[in-house]
C-alpha cells in the first residue's frame, strides 16, 4: 500500500513545477494566490470527511499537536512564497532540483539535533544527488534574477525540510485528515496575510487562472503533499523526502508525454541512480541500530 500511495504522491509533486510555472505564464494569477487557494481548499476537502465521521478529533489535539503542526504550516507557507517565486525567475529544472535537496536539509537538521547517520545513508544520499545532476545538470541560472531564483530555491528545500521533519512529530499520535486540516489551514491563513502585505491579489482572475489553480491543488496539494503526509506515520522524514527526489524524473517524463517536450539525456539514468540511493538510504536505516537510528526515530518515526 505504501509503494502506491507513493507513487500517487510523486505523480503529484511532479506536476507541480510545470503547473505552476504554466499558470504563472499564461495568467494573471499571483505566486501567493496559488499558495493561498491550494491550501485553503486543500484544508476544506481534508476536513470535510474528519467532521462527518468524528468532529471532536479537532478538540482533541494536544498542545504538542498543536505546536509542530503550526511549526509545519510556517515552514510550508514560506516554502510556497519562496519556490513559486523562484519559479518566475529561474528555470523549471533548475528551482525543482534544488528544492528537492530537502533530503540533504533534513540529514543536515538530525545531525544538529544528535542524529549520527551511518555510510550508507550519507553514500545513498550522494548517488541520488548524482541522479539530479544527471538529469538537470543543476541549469544554474547566469543572470541576476535567474541566481535570486536559485537561491530562493534553495531556501524554499530546507523549509521543505523542516516542513517534512515538523510533520513527522505531528503525524506520529494526529490522523492524517486532523494533521492536514490544521497544518494546511493555518498555511493558507498565513499566506493570507503575506499576499496582503505585498499587496498580490487573491481573486479576479480569469477562467484560465482557476482552472491553472484548481489542477495544481487537485494534483499537487490533495494528492501529492497529502499522500507524503500519510506516509510520515510509517516512514522516517528522511526516506519520505528521498521518495520526493522521484519528482524531478517524473516531471521531465510528464513534461514528454502529455506537452512534447524533448526528455533530458540523462533522464533514465538519473532516475536509476536515485532508486538506487533511495533503496541504499532504506537499507542503511534498517541496519541500524545505533543511539544516533534511535534519536533519527525521535525526530520523525513511528
Amino acid at each position: 500500500m505504501n509503494l502506491l500511495i507513493s507513487a500517487l504522491g510523486v505523480l503529484g509533486v511532479a506536476s507541480s513545477g510545470p503547473l505552476i510555472a504554466g499558470t504563472l505564464g499564461a495568467t494573471s494569477v499571483t505566486a501567493l494566490a496559488i499558495a493561498f487557494w491550494r491550501n485553503a481548499i486543500g484544508a476544506a476537502v481534508m476536513a470535510a470527511p474528519v467532521v462527518l465521521r468524528e468532529p471532536r478529533q479537532f478538540t482533541r489535539v494536544t498542545r504538542r499537536e498543536f505546536g509542530w503542526s503550526t511549526l509545519a504550516a510556517v515552514a510550508l507557507a514560506f516554502h510556497f512564497a519562496c519556490f513559486i517565486t523562484a519559479l518566475q525567475l529561474t528555470s523549471v529544472a533548475a528551482a525543482t532540483a534544488l528544492v528537492c535537496l530537502q533530503s540533504a536539509w533534513i540529514a543536515v537538521f538530525q545531525m544538529f539535533r544528535g542524529t549520527r547517520h551511518r555510510w550508507p545513508v550519507l553514500a545513498g544520499l550522494g548517488i541520488a544527488f548524482g541522479g539530479v545532476v544527471a538529469i538537470t545538470g543543476f541549469d544554474m541560472g547566469s543572470s541576476p534574477q535567474a541566481l535570486l531564483g536559485d537561491v530562493l530555491a534553495l531556501a524554499g528545500g530546507a523549509l521543505a525540510g523542516l516542513y517534512t521533519l515538523a510533520g513527522g512529530k505531528a503525524r506520529q499520535s494526529m490522523g492524517t485528515g486532523t494533521y492536514t486540516t490544521l497544518c494546511y489551514g493555518m498555511c493558507a491563513a498565513l499566506v493570507a496575510v503575506m499576499a496582503l502585505v505585498g499587496r498580490q491579489p487573491l481573486a479576479g482572475f480569469d477562467a484560465g487562472g482557476w482552472l491553472g489553480i484548481l489542477a495544481i491543488t487537485v494534483c499537487a496539494q490533495l494528492v501529492g503533499h497529502t499522500a507524503f503526509n500519510h506516509l510520515l506515520a510509517t516512514m522516517s522524514p528522511l526516506v519520505v523526502s528521498m521518495i520526493i527526489l522521484l519528482e524531478i524524473p517524473g516531471a521531465a517524463i510528464l513534461a514528454a508525454a502529455f506537452l512534447g517536450e524533448t526528455l533530458p539525456g540523462g533522464t533514465y539514468a538519473g532516475l536509476a541512480l536515485i532508486l538506487v540511493g533511495l533503496a541504499v538510504v532504506v537499507l542503511g536505516q534498517r541496519r541500524g541500530g545505533t543511539e544516533g537510528n534511535r534519536r533519527e526515530a525521535e525526530l520523525g518515526t513511528d
